[in-house]
């Protein structure tokens, strides 16, 4: 049983709490106390509540707003709560709680290779039976998760609930390395998690003035729809709608082949519509370019080092023999930032005349500023016992560097965010989340027709991806949008998948029921079928239809 105060519960799942293969089993009372210690969102079969932390409760963090359907709460609701939940309080799923001791993270499972994040998926629960048929015993404990990764309508206003459900699945992943990053990110994550524990147990006269300022509902209520409708402002929203921005400059391009110690080399590139031509000069761009790729379908990675000055953008095009890799060198940060925005949406389809151009310009810059290391020796905060870096940077990093090495570097990242209000920082820390180059990528195991050994799919918001179960590449991707049907014969446990312009793709699930692959499609178009069409009322029996493969 879901909470009801979740807005959108058909994106949440529930997944059995992953074990280490390698450690011997425990008893029962150390499975309890295990139970006790994972910090973060549990759910107790048979009890029909959500039993979060010990010391979550804070009746000064309840959203004022009906998560459900965004009315105003009364006082009385506020603080008491009336919903269905009530006896449990659902509220407090809106407080995030500080890690209490390093010892947590030590206990817990972390996935050393795909192949691992891979077996975490088979924990998947089936949302057409029961918990009982699928063996889950009265004292089991579940992890409630977002299984889809495909955020509807996050709005910080009535979505309190949501934003912490969200930012605490995103600090776990990140602590415990179901997600890689960078140096530098790992420092701004820590820096974010520093400050959303500072502010969670201030009083709410400190850490609520800044999100709930009095500002007049009419025009909060025209700034909220004009995000949801354009996603946010944009600088040339009365420019000249019949033209479509273009990119040209000079960029260092390089395609990896085997065998080469050729580098980058520089060329005049404009990208226009959705395709990249490459000339040798800037007064050539009028011929025939020595290089054009359309980016349509294609994969797009950042490698980005922002003490290096590494602006690196990484593109595997679709090809007909696989994936075609192309990097590309950008000099500035204002540079990449546009290049990158532009690629992102040209692998959708999109030009640069969607109107999430700029918005996702300046988020990638944003997401480039918190991981500045410039500070200012008059503000930085001194090294307290309460930073604790054991607790706020992944394993890897702590055997890398010393604990006051850590505590200094996340203090001079706190710098770039001190300033922001809780809500703020809860959103900058899943935005930073989503701008992840693994992000959003779920991994199984499967056999490809034709295929004589075991290899990597990857299911994302919008397309399947065959990878290289090692390195993590992309050796083929197809976009949901280029779908015409996909089946299940249920007898062989084989999924098929069917396309508009281009083969068939069928695999067997390996250590996993291809059920939980064909709720991830079925999710995954239900979800991009409300998105698009910004409809909060589609009928939830259509996604348990096309989840459960009556459709």
């Amino acid at each position: 049983m879901l909470p009801y105060d979740i807005r959108h519960p058909e994106e949440l799942s529930l997944l059995r709490k992953p074990r280490d293969p390698k450690k011997k089993k425990k008893k029962l009372e150390d499975a309890e106390d295990d139970n006790l210690e994972l910090e973060g969102p549990l759910l107790t079969p048979g009890s029909g509540s959500i039993y979060p932390s010990p010391g979550l409760y804070s009746k000064t963090m309840t959203p004022t707003y009906d998560s459900r359907d965004g009315s105003p709460l009364s006082p009385t609701s506020a603080w008491f709560g009336d919903s269905p939940l009530s006896e449990g309080n659902p509220s407090i799923l809106a407080v995030s709680q500080a890690i209490s001791s390093p010892d947590i993270l030590v206990k817990l499972y972390k996935p050393q290779s795909l192949l691992d994040k891979a077996k975490i998926n088979q924990g998947w629960l089936d949302s057409s039976r029961s918990l009982m048929e699928q063996d889950v015993k009265e004292n089991d404990v579940l992890l409630l998760r977002f299984k889809y990764h495909s955020f509807f309508d996050l709005n910080p206003k009535y979505d309190a609930i949501r934003v912490n459900q969200l930012y605490e699945q995103a600090k776990w992943a990140i602590l415990l390395e179901e997600i890689e990053c960078t140096e530098e990110e790992m420092m701004m994550f820590a820096a974010l998690q520093y400050h959303i524990n500072k502010l969670s147990i201030m009083s709410s006269d400190n850490h609520m003035n800044n999100s709930e300022k009095e500002v007049d509902e009419v025009d909060a209520a025209l700034s909220d729809l004009e995000i949801t409708l354009e996603g946010g402002k944009t600088s040339n929203a009365l420019g000249d709608i019949t033209s479509i921005p273009e990119l040209a400059d000079y960029v260092k391009v390089f395609k990896p082949k085997k065998l080469t110690l050729k580098g980058y080399k520089q060329y005049w590139c404009t990208f226009k519509d959705i395709t990249i031509s490459c000339y040798k000069s800037k007064e050539e761009a009028h011929g025939t370019p020595a290089h054009q790729m359309n980016l349509r379908g294609c994969e797009v990675t950042p490698d980005v080092n922002i003490s290096g000055q590494k602006f690196n953008i990484k593109l595997l095009i679709p090809v007909a023999d696989g994936m075609n890799e192309i990097w590309l060198r950008c000099d500035t940060e204002k540079q990449y930032a546009h290049w990158m925005a532009a690629c992102r949406l040209a692998s959708k389809g999109k030009t640069m005349a969607d109107s999430s151009y700029n918005l996702e310009v300046q988020n990638i810059l944003s997401f480039l500023k918190m991981q500045h290391m410039n500070p200012d020796p008059q503000f930085i905060e001194p090294i307290t016992t309460d930073i604790n870096p054991e607790c706020l940077v992944s394993p890897r990093y702590l055997k890398k560097y010393k604990n006051k090495q850590i505590s200094a570097r996340i203090l001079e990242a706190h710098q770039n965010v001190a300033q922001m209000s809780l809500i703020e920082a809860k959103m900058r820390f899943i935005q930073a989340w989503q701008s992840l180059p693994e992000f959003g990528i779920t991994h199984f195991l499967a056999k490809f027709q034709g295929g004589k050994k075991e290899e990597l799919i990857g299911i994302t918001y919008n397309r399947l991806i065959r990878m290289d179960a090692h390195t993590g590449d992309a050796i083929k991707t197809w976009r949901f949008s280029n779908m015409k049907q996909w089946n299940v014969n249920w007898e062989i446990k084989m999924v098929t998948v069917e396309f508009a312009d281009e083969p068939s793709l069928s695999f067997i699930c390996a250590e996993v029921d291809c059920k939980v692959v064909h709720e991830f499609i079925g999710g995954y178009i239900f979800l991009s079928t409300r998105a698009k069409d910004q409809n909060e009322s589609l009928d939830e029996e259509m996604f348990y239809k096309l989840t459960s493969g009556w459709v």
